[in-house]
């Protein structure tokens, strides 16, 4: 037997070795899948720390260096930093947080005072063309109780979030739980990364620089251009006297981030209600300065913090956020900018790859 496997011709040896490596490879490779798949899975449910987390590093990674430079103690330097970061974004984000729910609270009662009071129906009614149309609701809608119902849930919503839950506890301890991990291993990380990339040492360069444009350009850029279009809405809203400015600044800068909705959709509503009510001289205030101050802010500063360093023409980087968001949740502003991005830079790699083969 040993003798018959001996005269084998050694063309046929080579095929059944070649056949085996060829099994044992689609075998190892089927197998890596499934583990990555696994892998993905378990991070899934981690996926707004991770992401958080992540864009908190590529922020503050430049601070974290400079104090690593002059300390040279890894773990004491990146608590540090992670005792900053947290004193700079949660400090702030919570005092914010907690007089958005309280004005909230305070507009929704001010609205029901109106409303029960009858304040606006009489008002609304003064106008001889839609007055029809006042009593028409008023017939088929309980306005009062709609109104109250509103209020109390507010109310209760406000309480129940000043007063936190666990899982948004958990989620703020594991996203900077990763954080720190993050800055103290970041060059050892980005090294295993490289390790590991099937791509070359300058495409996956291209892809870190990238990625870290992106997030920058996301967060400082859009936050930026939202936040002062939200400050300029709600200080306008401050001087006419329309209730609750903080509320109405921040919802305004929440809907810039969206470039189909935008700030127009809470400036235009109230300037249209101002002239309703009589108010014609701070309705048009208000509309010249939402159309010449807070849409041309929008048209100046977007561009410049936004566009150039994004690199992403206007269309998609729309369907990036807005998609990100509708996927992932909030962590989908980050992660719907960096998905696309990566995705851009794997087929220019393609595309190089294939023009020098050719």
């Amino acid at each position: 037997m040993n003798e018959i496997e001996l005269s084998k011709p050694e063309s046929d040896m080579e095929s059944d070795w070649g056949s085996r490596n060829h099994v044992h490879t689609l075998v190892l490779m089927a197998i890596t899948v499934i583990g990555i798949y696994l892998c993905y899975l378990m991070a899934l449910p981690f996926r707004s720390p991770l992401a958080w987390a992540l864009a908190l590093a590529v922020l503050f990674a430049p601070v974290h260096g400079w104090l690593m430079f002059h300390w040279k103690h890894p773990n004491l330097v990146t608590f540090f930093s992670v005792v900053m970061i947290g004193l700079i974004v949660v400090v702030p984000a919570s005092f914010v947080a907690q007089r958005l729910l309280l004005q909230a609270t305070d507009g929704a009662q001010a609205i029901e005072v109106k409303v029960t009071s009858g304040e606006w129906s009489r008002a609304l009614k003064s106008h001889p063309r839609i007055s029809p149309m006042v009593e028409q609701l008023e017939r088929n809608l309980d306005l009062p109780g709609t109104i109250q119902a509103s209020t109390a849930w507010i109310s209760k919503t406000a309480g129940s979030f000043l007063k936190g839950s666990a899982y948004q506890v958990i989620e703020f301890c594991l996203t900077f739980y990763l954080l720190f991990y993050f800055l103290r291993d970041r060059r050892i990380t980005l090294h295993a990364l490289r390790k590991i990339s099937p791509l070359t040492r300058a495409e996956m360069g291209d892809v870190f620089l990238r990625v870290g444009d992106t997030v920058h350009a996301t967060i400082y850029g859009t936050l930026a251009v939202s936040f002062v279009q939200g400050a300029l809405g709600g200080i306008m809203f401050l001087i006419l006297g329309i209730p609750s400015p903080l509320l109405w600044g921040i919802v305004m800068a929440l809907l810039s981030i969206v470039p189909v909705l935008g700030s127009f959709v809470v400036w235009l509503p109230a300037a249209i209600f101002l002239a309703m009510d009589g108010s014609w001289g701070k309705a048009i205030i208000l509309m010249i300065w939402g159309v010449f101050v807070i849409g041309v802010i929008d048209n100046l500063l977007r561009p410049i913090l936004v566009g150039n360093r994004l690199k992403l023409h206007p269309l998609l980087a729309f369907i990036s956020v807005v998609g990100g968001l509708l996927l992932f949740g909030p962590a989908g502003l980050i992660l719907g900018p960096v998905a696309l991005t990566i995705t851009i830079v794997l087929l220019e790699v393609w595309s190089s790859r294939g023009n020098v083969e050719t």
